[in-house]
C-alpha cells in the first residue's frame, strides 16, 4: 500500500508535462507553412548553421565584430547572443548582423534581472533572491513582463531566464542572489510567474541550469561542479520548478556542465553533452518539447572535456538543440557534417532540432522581421513603469526577520534617542538620509570599539546598516570579524536594529543573535533598497517579505514578520498615487524663474498625495550673493504658520480635553481682560478673525529712537544683564518686564468699529497667554512635548540656535535696518515674536518643510500620526469649518480656507470646500487637501534682504504651483 502512495504522489512529476507544442502559436497552419518552405530551400550547411548561437561582444571591437560577421555570411549560424555594450550600439550591430543573414538570427541574452545584466543604460530590477522575498507573485509577473519588453524593444528574441536554480547550498559561488531561494515551491511559483511575464511581452524563456547547479561548491565556468546527491532528491528538488514550468509550457531549456553521477553513469561527464540526462530525462521522462540549449561552450565545465568541435558534435548527439558560444564554429560544422555524411546524424534527427528553430524564430515574429528604430531607445529602456514597479517590489521584499518585543516599527519616538552605525565598504546615505525623514538619527563614527561605545551613551536605540556593493550578484556579503566583534559589544547595551543590505547569508556568520532586538533585511544596497527600509523600520511601510533562504539557525527560510504601518508619511513616485511626473516637474521652472527674477533667494518645496511624499526639492541658496546651496535638513522661519502648526494644535489638545471652550470668552479664560474691551470676544471669533482686533500694534517702535531707528538704552543692552534677559538677537536683550508692556498694548488697543473679516496677530498673543497660563508651561514646551517630539518633527522649534540648530542650518530671513540691525538668522523676524523672547503665539516657529509637512499629514488623518492618536474624532473637522461665512469669513478656526480672491476663480472652483491652508509673512505657505489627500508645503525666505520685496505675491509663485499640482492630479 505504501509503495502505490509513493508512486501516486510521483505521478504527477513524471507524466507527460507539455501536451501542447510550447514553441506552436495560434495560426499553426501558417506557422509550419512557413517553417516548411524555409526549411525545404536549406542547404546542408545552412541546415547546420542554424544549430550555432555565437557570441557578440560590440565593446571588443571592430575585430570581434568582423569575426561575427564572418560566421554569419560563411556559416549561416541561426542565432547570436549577445553580451556587453551599449544599447543604442547594440541595436546598430543588430540590425547589421541581420541584413547579412539568409535567415533572420534568433538574438538572445542573459538578461536574468534585466538588459542591464549585460548592457550600461539599462534598467535594472532586483535579483531572483530578492524577488524571492515577496509573497505576491503577480509582481514577479510584472516584472518578467517588463524585462520581456525591454529585450523586444531590443530585438532580442529570448532570454536565457529565469534561473530556478534552488539554491540549497549557501556557499555556492556562482548561483546565489540568481536564484529565488532554497524553497522549491517558491522557485517554482516564482519562475513559473517570471517566464509567464515574458511570454505575454513576446519573447521566449529559458529555464536554467538544468538539471540544478543550486547545491554546487564550484563554478561551471572554472570547472566542473559535481552533483554527489542520489537521483531521489534529484527529483524531488532540484527538478521541481522544472516539471511546474514545462506544466505552463515553458518554451526553453538551458542544460549546465555539471556532473551528476545519480544521472550519468560515466565519471566526469558533463550533463550537457549527456543523453541519458537531456534526451531519456527532459524530454522522454519529463515530457520537454521546447528548445534545448546548451550552457556556453567556451565554459571550462565542458570545454576541458575534449577538443573543440568534438563538444559541439557530442552536444547536438545527446539532444541538445542549439550550440551556445562554440569554442570554434567552422570545426564543429565540419564534425557535425561529418557525422552527418557517415550516418551518425539522420536526416530526421537534423531537420528535428532545426525546424524547433525555425519554429521559435516565428513565435518571436521573426517571420516579419524589423529592423530596430532606435528613436527613444533609452527613454523606451528606462521607462516611469519599471521605477513604479522597482518601488513595490523592495517594498514587498523588505524582511523583517528578527522582531524582539516588536522593536520594529519604532514607536514613542519621544522616547527614543536614535544613532546610526555604518558597516560594510559601501555608501548608506540614502538609508542615513531617509532614516532622518522620520526622526533625529544621528551617524556616529569612531576608530575602536571603546571610542564607539563612549559616543553612543546617550543614545537607547541604535540601527546598524551593513551596505556592501551591489554592482553584481558576486560581490561579497559578509561582515568582517571587526565587524562581528564592535556588533555583539553594541548589542550588550543597546537596542539594536541590524539592517542588511546584501544577501540573507550574511546573517550565517552570526553565532549568536542574542541583544539584537530586530533585524531587517533589504537584500540589495541600492538606492530604492535603503529608502524603502527606512520607512519599513519607521512604519511609513508594513514588513512584508519573507526570507527565501535559511539565514542561519535561527533564521529559517519563510521568515518574514509581518509589521505594521503606522500612517506615517511614505516616499516615491507620483505615479504611485496618482499624480504626473511630468506635469510635476512644471514646478521646477516655476521656482528657478522666481529665483532668477530675485522673487527670494531659494525655497523648499514639498508635495505629498494619500500618505506618500512623491516631490520635494530644493532650490536656490541662503542668499543672493551667497554660495550656501538650500537643502533638506535647513529650517525656516516659518511666520505665521506658527498660528496653526504651533497655537493651533495645543488648543485642539486643551479642546479634547475640556479645558477650553469655543465659546467661552477671553475674560472668562483671562481674568486680567475682565473689564477691558477684550473682555467679551468669543474664542471662537477671534480664531476666525472676526472678533473686531487690529492687526498688529508696531510694539517695537516705541522703543527705538525715530530718527536713527537705533533701540534706546532705556529698554535694551547689547549684553544680558539684570533685568535685560529677553535675548532679541546675538548682542540685543530687551529689558524683561517690557513683555508684559506689549500684553498691556495689547490690551489697550482699540477695537475695530465694527464687525468684520479683519486678519490679526493680537489673538494669538492673547491666547497664547491664555495656554501658558492654563498649563503651567510655556508654548514651545507643550508643542515639543505633546506633538513635536513624538511626530519626529525634530527640526521644529522655536529659538533654533537654543536648541542645537547649527546656524549654517538656518536660512536668514532679514537683513534688518530699521530694528535689530543685523541679518537676521536663527532668530525669529517678526519684531513682536522677537520681543516676546521668541517664542509668541503667531510666530517665531521654525521648521524644515519635511517636517510641516508631518503636521499636515496628522491633520488630513484627523489626528493620527505613527503609533498616536492627537486629537479626538471630529476635532479636526470641527476647526476646519468656517462658522461665519455667512458674514462674510472664509476661515476656519485657525486655518485659511480656499478664497477666489487668493486662489483665481479658475483655481478656485476646482479645489473642494475641505482644504485648508495658511501662508506667513516671510515667504512660508502650506496648503492641505482632505478630499484628493494632498499636502502641499513651499517654504522661502522672501524677505531676504528686504521685506520690502513682494515679487512672490505680486507673481503669484505659490498659487501658480498649486494650480501645477491639481493639473498633475490624473483624472480616474
Amino acid at each position: 500500500m505504501k509503495r502505490i502512495l509513493v508512486l501516486l504522489m510521483l505521478f504527477p512529476l513524471w507524466c507527460p508535462a507539455q501536451d501542447s507544442d510550447p514553441l506552436a502559436v495560434g495560426n499553426e497552419y501558417l506557422q509550419q507553412k512557413w517553417v516548411d518552405s524555409i526549411y525545404g530551400k536549406m542547404t546542408l550547411k545552412e541546415k547546420i548553421g542554424q544549430l550555432f548561437m555565437i557570441d557578440v561582444f560590440p565593446e571588443q571591437g571592430e575585430k570581434h565584430i568582423k569575426k561575427a560577421e564572418q560566421l554569419i555570411r560563411d556559416y549561416h549560424v541561426g542565432g547570436v547572443i549577445f553580451f556587453k555594450g551599449h544599447p543604442k550600439e547594440q541595436a546598430v550591430f543588430t540590425n547589421k548582423l541581420q541584413s547579412m543573414s539568409g535567415i533572420p538570427l534568433m538574438v538572445g541574452m542573459d538578461a536574468e534581472w534585466g538588459l542591464a545584466m549585460r548592457l550600461d543604460s539599462t534598467f535594472a530590477y532586483p535579483w531572483n533572491m530578492t524577488l524571492g522575498a515577496i509573497r505576491n507573485n503577480r509582481l514577479i509577473e510584472q516584472v518578467g513582463y517588463q524585462v520581456g519588453r525591454h529585450a523586444r524593444r531590443l530585438g532580442v528574441h529570448i532570454n536565457f531566464a529565469p534561473d530556478i536554480d534552488i539554491n540549497t547550498n549557501p556557499e555556492n559561488p556562482i548561483i546565489g542572489n540568481r536564484s529565488f531561494g532554497e524553497d522549491k515551491y517558491n522557485v517554482a511559483e516564482k519562475g513559473a510567474a517570471f517566464a509567464r511575464g515574458m511570454r505575454n511581452a513576446g519573447v521566449l524563456a529559458c529555464g536554467k541550469h538544468f538539471p540544478g547547479h543550486g547545491d554546487t561548491h564550484t563554478d561551471s565556468h572554472k570547472t566542473l561542479p559535481v552533483i554527489t546527491f542520489g537521483r531521489s532528491r534529484i527529483e524531488n528538488t532540484e527538478l521541481f520548478p522544472y516539471n511546474r514550468l514545462i506544466s505552463e509550457n515553458l518554451e526553453s531549456v538551458m542544460v549546465a556542465h555539471l556532473s551528476v553521477p545519480a544521472l550519468e553513469s560515466r565519471q566526469g561527464y558533463p550533463s550537457s553533452l549527456s543523453h541519458d540526462i537531456i534526451t531519456k530525462l527532459l524530454k522522454e521522462e519529463m515530457g520537454f518539447k521546447g528548445l534545448v540549449f546548451t550552457d556556453a561552450l567556451n565554459m571550462k565545465g565542458v570545454a576541458d572535456f575534449t577538443s573543440p568541435g568534438d563538444i559541439d558534435l557530442a552536444a547536438f548527439k545527446a539532444g541538445n538543440d542549439m550550440l551556445v558560444m562554440s569554442l570554434d564554429v567552422p570545426r564543429a560544422t565540419a564534425k557535425l557534417t561529418e557525422a552527418y555524411q557517415k550516418g551518425d546524424i539522420t536526416e530526421e534527427r537534423l531537420e528535428y532540432s532545426v525546424k524547433k528553430i525555425l519554429k521559435a524564430k516565428f513565435k518571436a515574429g521573426l517571420q516579419r522581421y524589423q529592423p530596430i528604430d532606435t528613436t527613444n531607445l533609452y527613454r523606451d529602456l528606462n521607462t516611469l513603469r519599471d521605477r513604479l514597479l522597482e518601488e513595490e517590489l523592495y517594498a514587498n521584499a523588505i524582511t523583517v526577520a528578527r522582531n524582539t518585543d516588536s522593536l520594529v516599527p519604532l514607536r514613542s519616538l519621544d522616547r527614543k534617542e536614535i544613532a546610526y552605525v555604518h558597516f560594510g565598504d559601501d555608501k548608506g546615505d540614502v538609508f542615513l538620509r531617509s532614516l532622518n525623514h522620520y526622526a533625529r538619527v544621528d551617524e556616529v563614527k569612531a576608530q575602536t570599539i571603546e571610542a564607539l561605545l563612549k559616543k553612543l551613551e546617550p543614545y537607547n536605540t541604535v540601527i546598524i546598516g551593513h551596505h556592501r556593493s551591489d554592482a553584481s550578484p558576486w560581490k561579497g556579503h559578509d561582515f568582517t570579524v571587526k565587524e562581528l566583534t564592535w556588533l555583539y559589544e553594541i548589542a550588550r547595551s543597546k537596542k539594536i536594529i541590524l539592517t542588511s543590505f546584501v544577501k540573507p547569508y550574511s546573517l550565517l556568520k552570526l553565532s549568536t543573535l542574542e541583544g539584537i532586538e530586530s533585524i531587517v533585511v533589504a537584500y540589495q544596497n541600492g538606492p530604492v533598497a535603503q529608502r524603502k527600509a527606512a520607512e519599513v523600520i519607521f512604519g511609513g511601510l508594513g514588513g512584508r517579505g519573507r526570507l527565501p533562504v535559511t539565514a542561519n539557525k535561527e533564521l529559517l527560510v519563510n521568515t518574514g514578520i509581518q509589521t505594521p504601518f503606522l500612517n506615517r508619511l511614505q516616499y516615491g513616485i507620483p505615479e504611485s498615487v496618482g499624480m504626473d511626473s511630468q506635469v510635476l516637474e512644471k514646478i521646477d521652472s516655476i521656482v528657478e524663474e522666481s529665483v532668477k527674477t530675485l522673487a527670494m533667494p531659494g525655497a523648499q518645496v514639498l508635495v505629498a498625495r494619500k500618505g506618500k511624499v512623491v516631490y520635494n526639492k530644493n532650490f536656490g541658496r541662503h542668499s543672493y550673493t551667497g554660495n550656501r546651496p538650500v537643502r533638506s535638513t535647513d529650517v525656516y522661519d516659518l511666520a505665521s504658520l506658527t498660528k496653526i502648526l504651533a497655537t493651533l494644535p495645543v488648543l485642539m489638545k486643551m479642546d479634547d480635553e475640556g479645558k477650553m471652550a469655543l465659546d467661552a470668552t477671553l475674560g472668562s479664560v483671562l481674568p486680567g481682560l475682565k473689564g477691558t474691551n477684550k473682555e467679551k470676544l468669543v474664542i471662537r471669533e477671534v480664531l476666525s478673525h472676526y472678533a473686531r482686533l487690529k492687526p498688529w500694534v508696531p510694539f517695537y517702535r516705541y522703543t527705538v529712537d525715530k530718527k536713527t531707528g537705533k533701540p534706546l538704552e532705556k529698554y535694551y543692552r547689547h549684553k544680558p544683564e539684570d533685568r535685560f534677559n529677553v535675548k532679541v538677537t546675538d548682542d540685543l536683550y530687551m529689558r524683561e518686564d517690557y513683555r508684559d508692556s506689549v500684553f498691556a498694548a495689547i490690551t489697550d488697543s482699540d477695537l475695530l468699529d465694527k464687525k468684520e473679516y479683519r486678519y490679526s496677530d493680537l489673538g494669538y498673543m492673547i491666547l497664547q497667554r491664555f495656554i501658558e497660563k492654563s498649563n503651567a508651561a510655556t508654548l514651545d514646551s507643550l508643542d515639543k512635548k505633546w506633538f513635536y517630539a513624538s511626530l519626529g518633527a525634530d527640526r521644529t522649534v522655536f529659538n533654533p540656535l537654543d536648541h542645537g540648530v547649527p546656524k549654517e542650518n538656518i536660512v536668514p530671513s532679514e537683513a534688518d535696518d530699521y530694528f535689530r540691525h543685523c541679518v537676521i538668522q536663527g532668530y525669529v523676524h517678526d519684531m513682536a515674536a522677537a520681543m516676546n523672547g521668541g517664542v509668541c503665539g503667531h510666530a517665531g516657529l521654525f521648521a524644515n518643510a519635511q517636517d510641516v509637512a508631518k503636521i499636515m499629514q496628522m491633520y488630513l488623518q484627523k489626528g493620527k500620526y505613527g503609533d498616536m492618536l492627537y486629537f479626538k474624532e471630529g476635532t479636526v473637522d470641527k476647526y476646519n469649518t468656517s462658522y461665519y461665512r455667512d458674514k462674510g469669513v472664509n476661515r476656519g478656526l485657525g486655518f485659511d480656507k480656499p478664497r477666489p480672491e487668493s486662489l483665481g476663480d479658475d483655481l478656485y472652483e476646482r479645489v473642494p470646500e475641505s482644504s485648508f491652508c495658511h501662508s506667513g509673512f516671510t515667504g512660508t505657505y502650506t496648503w492641505a487637501d482632505p478630499d484628493n489627500e494632498l499636502i502641499y508645503v513651499f517654504l522661502s525666505n522672501r524677505t531676504y534682504p528686504t521685506a520690502s520685496n513682494r515679487k512672490l505675491i505680486t507673481e503669484g509663485t505659490r498659487t501658480e504651483i498649486l494650480r501645477v499640482i491639481y493639473d498633475a492630479i490624473k483624472q480616474p
